[in-house]
């Protein structure tokens, strides 16, 4: 009698076409009820061995708090699981696990930035933190603060060259007007400041994002003339 070989038994899937599915009717339906019950079941589960092995497949257990960061990540796919669009041709298994593995490479390299500082700053001799970094002076702090604004609220004013279109002159001047009127009026967060540029100009979204990030060169060219010393 043939000696039979036993087939090596292959470990269980946890995130199959199954829980793919399930994101795709997540994402389909409106019906909270259902939602809850994909999320619960299938999508919860999946992105939460997903997370864990990246961590360990990529070593980034060497993060501090890499704990509250695990978990940090598994509701931030939560939050964009409506991104994925299967007619891309991308399975949800390599489309969040791509994302998941870029959001830690993120991570670690914030976290390289903020090491490499705190060495700089250890380096710094004794007799120089003591003269010039243990010291609030809270005058030089304000000085530089109002001659900052003084020179970019300058160059903004020298945008205005009758050059520019219509709709981006208009955006300026919500914009400008946001800057004058800053400490009388609340607005907390970029949906509000978007929500009062649409209503200042009468343009759509569309139109004031287009708009402001031809601002936005004007002022990244300003700001690095002014971090290298050349206003």
């Amino acid at each position: 009698m043939a000696n039979r070989r036993r087939r090596k038994q292959k470990g269980k899937n946890y995130f199959t076409k199954e829980h793919e599915n399930a994101i795709i009717e997540y994402n389909n339906t409106s019906d909270s009820r259902r939602r809850t019950e994909l999320y619960v079941e299938y999508i919860e589960p999946a992105f939460n061995e997903l997370v864990d092995k990246i961590v360990f497949t990529y070593k980034f257990t060497n993060l501090p708090n890499i704990d509250s960061l695990r978990e940090e990540c598994k509701i931030w796919l939560t939050t964009i699981l409506d991104k994925y669009d299967p007619d891309r041709g991308s399975k949800a298994f390599s489309y969040f696990g791509v994302i998941t593995k870029n959001w830690f490479i993120h991570k670690v390299k914030k976290n390289s930035q903020k090491t490499k500082r705190e060495v700089e700053f250890a380096d710094v001799p004794k007799e120089l933190e003591i003269k010039y970094l243990s010291t609030y002076n809270e005058y030089d702090i304000n000085r530089e603060r109002d001659e900052f604004w003084s020179s970019l609220w300058g160059e903004i004013e020298s945008w205005d060259t009758g050059s520019m279109k219509n709709n981006e002159l208009k955006v300026l001047n919500a914009v400008k007007d946001l800057m004058d009127a800053s400490d009388k009026i609340e607005i907390f967060n970029k949906k509000a400041i978007y929500l009062y540029i649409r209503e200042a100009t009468g343009l759509n979204t569309k139109q004031v994002v287009n708009n402001l990030n031809k601002i936005r060169l004007k002022y990244r060219v300003f700001k690095f003339k002014w971090d290298q010393g050349d206003i």
